[in-house]
């Protein structure tokens, strides 16, 4: 992944709806979701929902597909593990190195 792809995705992110929506989009998987089940889910409306789907879309952190009436977005996996990816690329001193899991607060399973 090209650094200025990664100041793009990053730069979409860094707003708290698209975040929500990213990861909203992650959860669903890959059978996705249609715009007006995000907005029930994220108390948005679909002006502003709209407005950000295009963002993300544009960044390539999103893919859209038109199923008859509905349009299906989708997290885009391998594009969120390139921007990854990119980010961990050096941890460790250039080495391999396994990033020791976390434990959830909440709940103390491992994440």
């Amino acid at each position: 992944m090209e650094e200025a792809d990664v100041v793009k995705a990053l730069g979409a992110l860094a707003q708290e709806t698209r975040l929500r929506i990213f990861r909203l989009l992650v959860v669903a998987g890959p059978q996705g979701m249609t715009p007006g089940h995000m907005s029930e889910q994220l108390g948005a409306s679909p002006t502003a929902l709209s407005f950000h789907l295009k963002e993300l879309s544009h960044t390539g952190l999103i893919d859209v597909e038109r199923d008859g009436r509905n349009l299906i977005y989708r997290a885009h996996f391998d594009r969120m593990n390139a921007l990854l990816g990119y980010l961990t690329e050096y941890c460790c001193a250039g080495q391999p190195c396994e990033v020791a899991p976390s434990v959830c607060a909440d709940c103390g399973d491992l994440q």
